[in-house]
């Protein structure tokens, strides 16, 4: 319920939302949701939306595709790294990070230091029917991309399940309920959401 009225709350007069205190970092595999819902997440606490990913290629000035292919995975990894230290250390903001950067024990520490990780967990047959027919996912160019996408999926849910927070998503919930899920978890967080004053 304070969820609710936080969601609601963000464009009455006088009425103030719940204040974010560190960074909530949205981790889980491509086709989680975690722009989607991340972006709701963020005008809602009223705080910036940053997604690493984009903070990337404006760097590079090349898409994440582009990237793969000219300089390979391991220096994109060290990309996403630095990204994600520089953004973790500004203001408080709700950070949509790329499928893998969760899996290096660096990223993991870094965000537990400085944010909060939250988990939004989809089972495989929610994930490939987000992605299946999305181009720029080039970890999925592959001969059997739903195959190659299960392989991830085993091979990453142990990382994820070591976030701060879970929440699961469900084909038939909205972006704006996944992002108020996520607002109840984070209120039982008094380090990371200080809830609703009236």
């Amino acid at each position: 319920m304070q969820a609710k009225a936080a969601l609601h709350s963000q464009g009455n007069e006088g009425g103030s939302v719940a204040r974010l205190k560190k960074t909530v970092a949205m981790v889980g595999m491509m086709g989680a949701g975690k722009t989607a819902v991340g972006t709701v997440l963020a005008r809602v606490l009223g705080v910036p939306f940053v997604d690493s990913d984009e903070e990337i290629v404006r760097a590079a000035n090349r898409s994440i595709a582009e990237i793969f292919e000219r300089d390979g995975e391991p220096f994109f990894r060290a990309r996403e790294s630095e990204v994600l230290a520089r953004l973790l250390r500004g203001p408080p903001c709700v950070l949509s990070t790329g499928g893998g950067a969760y899996l290096a024990d660096a990223n993991r520490q870094l965000i537990s230091d400085a944010g909060v990780a939250v988990w939004l967990r989809a089972d495989l047959d929610l994930l490939w029917s987000r992605v299946r027919h999305k181009s720029n996912r080039p970890l999925l160019r592959t001969a059997n991309p739903r195959e190659t996408l299960r392989a991830l999926y085993e091979t990453r849910v142990p990382c994820y399940s070591q976030a701060d927070v879970t929440v699961d998503a469900s084909p038939d919930l909205s972006i704006e309920a996944m992002a108020e899920r996520v607002i109840e978890a984070l209120l039982a967080r008094p380090d990371v959401l200080e809830g609703e004053t009236t």
